[in-house]
């Protein structure tokens, strides 16, 4: 224990209310050590993140009329957070189940609403099928190898999949170089554009720049935090013996700071909610309401919400009842 820093002495973790333990994982994070009723408290209360965005999430969706596949997602992320919540209070191998499936089940739910837009029914019901077939393998193969680099593999590769082609979708929708050029427009319509449609095109294209570069900055703030608990996350595994060492040097509180698998979940937490509300906001943009949502994100350390603009005389100039999935 540090002599210049007033602290408590870790525990011993004899023992607690969920033994024996039958995860096939258990993460740096000692057990015990705090409460018997807690196998890795910190582990476990730092997915209270989860819950709290979740509700706002929900909540936002439920307030502007978001469409309904991100309020199942919103839905989905509560139940990633409260899965590994129980996951980390108990270190059942049920419970792991429910903290690292659901995490599947989720980006398989974001694989849909960003593969199925704009497609026909035909391909969005083949493409639920599909998902749901891949879910099911994901859970019984892991089931049956319980072996965890085998979930983190697959979500990382459906993770980036949605990332990349969620990207690819944005700027070839928002970017005014891939748009539809005055040629294209005189092609299609068998005219040339009139004065007034190049001025209002020429205003679209400026207010779709700098949604883009807000877009832009929302990803790599998202992406970077998510990265950034990733890199934690694989320093506490890597260097596990000498965190415990040091935790104990300096005893508690000051030792949570230490707790790598803690930060991963912050950070991770919030770089997912980040993505979601990316993928309403560019919904909205793809459905051509650009001028019907806005994003609020005041500050860099806020969390972004996307809301319904206001019109002149004080309505929202959308319908929340006319939601699509």
């Amino acid at each position: 224990m540090s002599p210049w820093l007033p602290s408590i002495a870790y525990g011993n973790g004899n023992g607690g209310y969920w033994d024996p333990v039958t995860s096939t994982i258990n993460w740096c994070e000692e057990d015990y050590y705090a409460t018997p009723y807690f196998a890795e408290i910190v582990n476990t209360l730092t997915n209270l993140l989860f819950v709290y965005f979740a509700y706002l999430g929900i909540q936002s969706c439920r307030k502007q009329g978001h469409d309904t596949i991100f309020l199942v997602s919103f839905i989905g992320y509560l139940l990633v957070g409260t899965g590994s919540f129980l996951f980390h209070a108990t270190l059942k191998y049920p419970m792991q189940l429910v903290d690292e499936l659901s995490m599947i089940y989720t980006t398989c739910l974001m694989c849909y609403a960003t593969f199925s837009y704009s497609r026909s029914r035909l391909f969005s019901l083949y493409l639920a099928l599909f998902l749901l077939s891949l879910a099911i393998f994901i859970t019984l193969y892991y089931h049956y190898l319980q072996d965890p680099a085998f979930h983190q593999n697959a979500y990382a590769i459906l993770t980036a999949v949605v990332l990349t082609r969620s990207m690819y979708v944005m700027e070839l929708s928002l970017r005014p170089r891939l748009k539809q050029s005055e040629n294209e427009y005189k092609l299609l319509h068998k005219r040339s554009m009139t004065v007034d449609e190049k001025l209002v095109s020429q205003g679209e294209d400026r207010r779709d720049r700098k949604i883009l570069g807000m877009m832009w900055a929302m990803i790599g703030f998202g992406l970077t935090t998510f990265l950034g608990g990733f890199f934690i996350w694989h320093l506490d595994n890597v260097y596990c013996s000498k965190l415990r060492v040091w935790r104990r040097e300096i005893g508690l509180p000051w030792g949570i700071i230490l707790e790598g698998h803690g930060w991963w979940h912050l950070m991770t937490g919030t770089g997912a909610y980040f993505y979601i509300t990316w993928g309403i906001w560019l919904r909205h943009c793809l459905n051509g309401r650009q001028d019907e949502y806005d994003l609020s994100w005041p500050r860099v350390w806020s969390l972004p919400e996307i809301v319904r603009t206001k019109s002149l005389n004080g309505d929202a100039r959308s319908d929340p009842s006319k939601k699509k999935i």
